[in-house]
Order: C-alpha cells, then structure tokens, then sequence
C-alpha cells in the first residue's frame, strides 16, 4: 500500500470514527475528544519508543510501575519534555476501555499526570494544559457517568484501530496528517469558520515556500497569528533538507486554538525544545520581541478585526507601529499585523502575510502605512489569490510579500485569480502543486507576463496614491468573443433575404386560400 493509500484509508476510519460515536454531542464540539485521543495515543507511542531504543527485548507497556527509578523518570523528562508510566499508556487504557466503570476520571487523572511530570523542568510551559481542552468530564459527553465513559471508550477503541505505520518507517506524520484532516473536514462540513485557526495545506506550502525562498538556512520561523500551526508545520515540511537553528515560534489569541497548535508541533514529532507558542494577544502583548529577528514569517492573520488602535495613546510609540507614523485603524487591524511582522522581519528573510484585500486600495490611515511600506521599498510582492480557497470565506484573498533586501525599487504585482491557477473542488478551491510551482516560478523570475505578472516602479506606484490593488497594474485578459463584423453582415443580409422569401411564400399561399 502505498503512503497515498495509507493516508487516504486512515481519513476515512478517522472520519468514520468522529460520525460514528460523536451521538448527540455537536461534531465541532466533539473533534476535541477524538483529536485528544489522537495526540494521547501519539505521545505514548512516541514514549514508548524512546524508552525502548529499539530494543525487541523491551516491552514498556508491560512494565510495572514499580520500576520507574526517579533517575530515569528525570533523565526521560529532560529528553521528551514529559513523562508516562507504563499504566497510564493508551495501549493499556484503550485495552480495558470498555468494561472500565472509572474510564472518565482515570483518563483525567493521567492526563493531570503527564502534564505535572514536566513541573520545574525547561518543558513545563509547552507542557502545561496540553489536555485542557480534552474534558473527559464534560457533560457534552453525555449526563451521566455512564454516557460518558460509552463515547470515551468509543473513541479510544476507534482510536485504538487505526494504523499508523512504525516509527521506523517514518510514517508517523500520519498522525499529523490525520489532524489535518479532521480539522479541515469539521471546519468545512460543520459551519464553522475553519479559517479562524486553520490554513489549508496547499496555500501553506505556497505561503512557505515565499517566506523560504533561496534561503539555505534560517535562524527560526515565524508566525505571529500561529492558529493551529499549519502554516508553521507546512515550512517544516518546506525545511526537511535545510536547516533550523532555532526551531518554530508563533503566538496565538484562543486558548483552546493555543493548545492545538502545541499538540499538532509534538503529533508532527517537533520536541519541545525546538518549538516556543505563546498565549496572548500579539498585537497587545507580544511575546518575542527579545528574540527578533526571524529569517522566516509566514501568517494568516485575522481579517479587519477590532483593536484599541489610536485608543491607547502609547501604541504610537511602539517600536512596531511608530515608523509608519499612524495607526491601522480600530475597526480593521490589518496593517498593525503587517506592521508587527516586518518589524520582526530579519534583514536577509521574507515575511509572506494573506491579506483582506480592501487594504490595498482603502484611503486614510492605511493608505500613509501602504506609502510608509511603498517608500522605503519593503513590498517586494503583491499576489492574488483565487476565490473560495479557505474555510469560512469564499473571498479572494491577497499574498503580502515583504522583504528588507531588495536590490532595486520595483514592486511586483502577481494576478493568480484565474481559472489557470487553481482547480475547482467540492468545498474550497486547492492548489494544485502546479499552480504552486508556477506561481513561485513568476515570482522568482520576476519576468513581466501578459495578463498575469508585472513589476511597476515605485515612482508609478506613488503617482497612483499608493495604491497596491492588483489589478490596477495587471492587464486582465479580454475574455470576450471577438465578432468579425463584415461576416456578421453578410450573415445578416442572408437572413433577411431568406425572412423576405419566406414572408413571399406565405403571402402566396394566403391569396390561393382566398381565391
């Protein structure tokens, strides 16, 4: 079988599993148990192989407890970030999960377990409240005690099923891909706005790859509105042959969206140390400003939300926001995005930001940000993107492309909005790795091409109020059904003549009637 097939088998078991025990419970509430139970039996597995270092002759999950030494327990912590006795693995929870009277409070006692285990170490913070929203107590499971260890143990005998391949087979992406699925399919059969917390995989790897482009190496990546952290995972992937001195960093508003991204860097096997998500509003309250700068951002933030803007009178002395001279404005935060991220921008990286595309074209405030931007020559690309490629939105987004290296004082404009540049799907239109590879090929090229591509000199661009629409300097394509007129005369001096003939053979065949 190949991986394909694999994949594809595993998404429908998963998909069968969610439809099959979720009951009553609303399926966007109840894909928290399934992907709790996911990363639960991940991060055991992944336990398990650690301790046992591939020796055949070892067989954790068939240990006592009891001969845990606190050297052992300490030096594992050091290494995973966490630890699990052999009672509390998912094999052996998942095993008697159907006759355990205890199921909901013995799972919750374990997860409590496993994050306390990184109390006091480096880990505790990528650790703490990884399970918070795996409530094995909630009454969404059911009213009773009853219900609710009937749907825990259907999850997890679900859970228990699938196949994820070994270790040593490097298929335990699977699990990652697994999430991915999961996510993308409750966000777009659910109605619920999936783009909230979620980029699909195939505008990740465009935005990755412009945020990566030509760099051999990097210092760390970037992405400063994480949500779930696909886009971060999707540079991973992007990265496999490269190298990562410092690892992922993102920040994250949601709480419940916070411990999502956390548990979907460990499910696609980025340890602890080589990752840093914080909580907290990063506009207000951002979280790496000491660890600025980064080679490689990549965000989809959130499109024209509130702020505090110019009501807070300090914001316009923060390092961030003060070059510009103004403010995005409170009801559309877009630029304040744009702002933070070519602030933590390094000299030598690019930051590839999706854009509501009003920002573009829109007068005051963000017309001085785009002059600011413009001016001291940042914007390197402006690319839009088909309709109806995310979750929650059928609109056609832009691509921010900002660098801090360029070598000459021309912007780019990429129109990738027609039929040519994506495939029509049931739910959201994809990106094929095509329309990706021949996207990435105009931008590095950087080549004029009719109807689709074209470099403006910023001088242009200032004279036009700094306008950054796209299609205010790319030709669209005359689409219209070009009419030759002499033939459609003739054609219409045919037809009349045959109107005329007709109208004189009625006009005989009436008068023979008559007579």
């Amino acid at each position: 079988m190949t991986i394909t097939e694999q994949r594809k088998e595993l998404q429908n078991k998963i998909w069968k599993i969610a439809n099959e025990v979720r009951g009553s419970v609303d399926g966007w509430d109840f894909k928290q148990f399934v992907l709790g139970a996911l990363f639960y039996r991940f991060i055991s597995e992944n336990f398990t192989d650690y301790i046992e270092a591939g020796d055949a002759s070892v067989n954790y999950a068939n240990l006592s407890d009891d001969i845990i030494t606190p050297e052992l327990k300490d030096d594992a912590v050091k290494t995973k970030g966490y630890f699990i006795y052999p009672s509390q693995l998912f094999v052996n929870i998942a095993k008697g999960a159907n006759t355990n009277n205890n199921l909901n409070t013995d799972l919750k006692a374990i997860f409590d377990a496993i994050e306390s285990s990184a109390n006091g170490y480096a880990s505790e913070k990528e650790i703490k409240g990884l399970f918070a929203d795996f409530d094995t107590t909630s009454t969404r499971l059911g009213n009773t005690v009853e219900n609710k260890n009937s749907r825990l143990a259907a999850v997890l005998k679900g859970v228990e099923e699938l196949d994820f391949g070994n270790f040593e087979d490097n298929q335990i992406d699977l699990f990652g891909d697994a999430y991915e699925f999961l996510i993308s399919n409750y966000a777009a059969n659910a109605g619920k706005s999936g783009g909230e917390f979620f980029t699909p995989q195939h505008v990740s790897k465009l935005i990755a790859q412009l945020a990566m482009h030509k760099q051999t190496t990097v210092n760390k990546i970037y992405d400063p509105a994480a949500g779930s952290g696909s886009l971060l995972l999707q540079a991973k992937k992007h990265f496999d042959n490269h190298i990562i001195e410092e690892g992922f960093f993102g920040q994250e508003i949601n709480h419940t969206t916070y411990n999502l991204a956390r548990m979907n860097m460990f499910l696609h096997n980025i340890n602890y140390d080589k990752f840093n998500i914080a909580l907290g509003n990063t506009l207000l309250d951002p979280q790496f400003g000491d660890d600025r700068p980064f080679d490689a951002i990549v965000s989809n933030p959130p499109y024209s939300v509130k702020w505090v803007g110019s009501d807070d009178p300090t914001l316009i002395n923060d390092d961030r926001f003060a070059p510009a001279g103004v403010l995005a404005p409170k009801s559309k935060a877009d630029f304040a995005f744009v702002l933070h991220a070519l602030n933590y921008l390094s000299s030598k990286g690019r930051a590839a930001i999706v854009c509501f595309p009003g920002i573009f074209y829109r007068g005051g405030a963000e017309q001085k940000i785009r002059k600011y931007l413009v001016d001291n020559n940042f914007v390197e690309t402006v690319i839009s993107l088909a309709p109806n490629l995310f979750f929650g939105t059928s609109i056609a987004v832009n691509i921010l492309v900002l660098s801090k290296h360029k070598t000459d004082n021309l912007t780019q404009f990429i129109d990738a909005s027609g039929e040519d540049f994506f495939k029509k799907a049931t739910n959201t239109n994809e990106l094929t790795e095509k329309h990706i590879a021949d996207i990435m090929k105009i931008f590095d090229e950087k080549k004029d091409v009719d109807y689709v591509a074209k470099s403006i000199d910023n001088k242009r661009i200032e004279e036009n109020d700094y306008n950054l629409s796209v299609t205010s300097y790319v030709e669209a394509k005359d689409t219209r059904e070009v009419i030759n007129i002499v033939k459609l005369n003739k054609e219409i001096d045919e037809t009349v003549k045959i109107i005329n003939q007709l109208r004189a053979d009625i006009d005989a065949i009436i008068k023979e009637i008559e007579a």
